[in-house]
């Protein structure tokens, strides 16, 4: 825990972190000394993940929200500053994909869900978090986009669409909070093992696919992710803000 990637004694709050990619950043900021406030819309789940944590020798707790409603991500806020009165990283990860296939068959219902949770869920977390970390004078916001908002992905118009507004998101925002100490960067991460993938990796004929446009000749795993988010959490990239990091294997090279 030592060195400029350390987090001890900050506060983070990361989305999504029930399983997948939001689990293992939370279980690698915990180790590193960071107090996580683990978020997602069951409580039970991100209660199993929290006591995991608190076993391991971390400091983790559970407040369920779902960040698509307003109401919830105010209430979140509300709760982090009566326990801790502070916030130092967001990590917004939490996202959605309901709908696989042709942009022309995609339903307004399946639109709608998509941009809520990835783009509007992103920017309200994001508008609050940034609110504390500028009246504290620092922080730092780490937005999990995808290569999907890098570049058209098959079957995906939609998705890749609300990633490529949050990479913008994460632009601007790092403009206009630098001068206040506030970083804000993203992650592009590329075909990873969870369960928002599995289809993509159980399919043999689209994964066979997949891996002719990955050098690396394989998918990552959630914690190849997390230490890029530590990376853009800690010190060590206190002079990295409007960054956008690809950890995709070279698939975008």
């Amino acid at each position: 825990m030592g060195g400029q990637f350390k987090l001890e004694g900050k506060i983070a709050i990361v989305t999504g972190a029930s399983r997948g990619i939001g689990e293992s950043i939370a279980r690698s900021f915990a180790e590193h000394g960071a107090k996580v406030v683990l978020t997602a819309r069951k409580q039970e789940t991100l209660e199993k993940v929290a006591l995991s944590i608190r076993e391991a020798g971390g400091e983790a707790i559970a407040i369920a929200c779902h960040t698509g409603k307003l109401e919830m991500i105010t209430a979140l806020y509300e709760a982090v500053m009566e326990k801790y009165g502070r916030v130092d990283v967001l990590v917004n990860n939490a996202a959605t994909n309901p709908y696989f296939g042709p942009a022309l068959h995609i339903s307004e219902s399946a639109y709608d869900k998509t941009f809520q949770v990835n783009t509007k869920g992103y920017f309200f977390m994001a508008q609050k978090a940034a609110s504390i970390m500028v009246e504290q004078n620092g922080g730092s916001i780490v937005n999990v986009a995808s290569i999907a908002g890098l570049q058209s992905v098959p079957m995906q118009a939609v998705y890749g669409m609300s990633k490529a507004a949050v990479i913008l998101m994460t632009r601007a925002l790092a403009r206009e909070l630098g001068s206040a100490n506030v970083r804000c960067n993203a992650i592009c991460p590329g075909l990873t093992e969870t369960k928002f993938a599995k289809v993509l990796i159980e399919t043999e004929a689209i994964y066979e696919m997949a891996l002719t446009s990955i050098p690396a000749n394989r998918h990552a795993q959630p914690g190849e992710i997390a230490g890029a988010a530590l990376y853009l959490a800690s010190d060590a990239a206190s002079y990295t803000t409007g960054a956008v990091l690809t950890v995709d294997g070279g698939h975008t090279t």
